[in-house]
């Protein structure tokens, strides 16, 4: 009779750290953090929750990473816009550019990760959406502080309210990203980009 080899059993997948992060932001990007299960997560990137905790603690720490991830990468074109426009409303003009690129892309327009991430949530997700809160902030500051900057260059009238025009245009952008997500044309979002550059104060005014 022949003797019937046992074959050893497989590992279990190791996980990808890299790999598992982008499979992780791409879920969250578009189904939010509360929409994104702890069972979707491990599904996807093809592991067990013991191993997804292992790496990343837990699945708010998985999801900060994922938000630093976007910044670095997909929601990076506000700070290279602000830190290579020779002007800073060129700089507006690629950020709203680039924007309706970014948010409609693909079958399945994601919008903003950060502006739609954690918009309402549970209360015991409060840090959660205070932390989004704190990096939408910090975004209409550096826009703020490019314009500062414009004012002392000649750019931007002395009396331009800079806090209020950087608040303007993060609130069309934002309003951007919730319309893609809701399927309105790439066109009509060009357009409304246009209209908010339109917008852009004469540099005499107020003098």
């Amino acid at each position: 009779m022949k003797k019937i080899e046992k074959r050893p059993r497989g590992r279990p997948r190791a996980l990808d750290r890299d790999k598992a992060l982008e499979t992780a932001l791409q879920l969250f990007w578009r189904h939010g953090y509360e929409g994104a299960s702890v069972a979707d997560l491990t599904a996807a990137m093809g592991v067990t929750p013991p191993s997804l905790y292992t790496a990343f603690g837990s699945k708010e720490r998985l999801y900060r990473e994922a938000l630093d991830r976007y910044g670095a990468s997909y929601g990076a074109f506000t700070a290279r816009a602000l830190a290579e426009e020779p002007t800073a409303r060129q700089a507006v003009e690629r950020i709203l550019q680039e924007a309706v690129a970014v948010y409609s892309e693909g079958p399945s327009p994601r919008g903003c990760m950060l502006a739609s991430g954690a918009v309402t949530c549970a209360p015991e997700h409060a840090l959660v959406v205070a932390d989004l809160s704190k990096r939408r902030l910090a975004t209409i500051s550096a826009i703020k502080a490019r314009f500062d900057r414009a004012v002392i260059e000649g750019e931007l009238a002395p009396l331009t309210d800079t806090e209020a025009l950087a608040a303007f245009y993060a609130a069309v952008v934002q309003g951007l990203s919730i319309q893609a997500r809701d399927g309105v044309d790439r066109d009509v979002l060009e357009a409304i980009a246009a209209t908010a550059l339109r917008a852009w104060p004469d540099a005499v005014a107020g003098r």
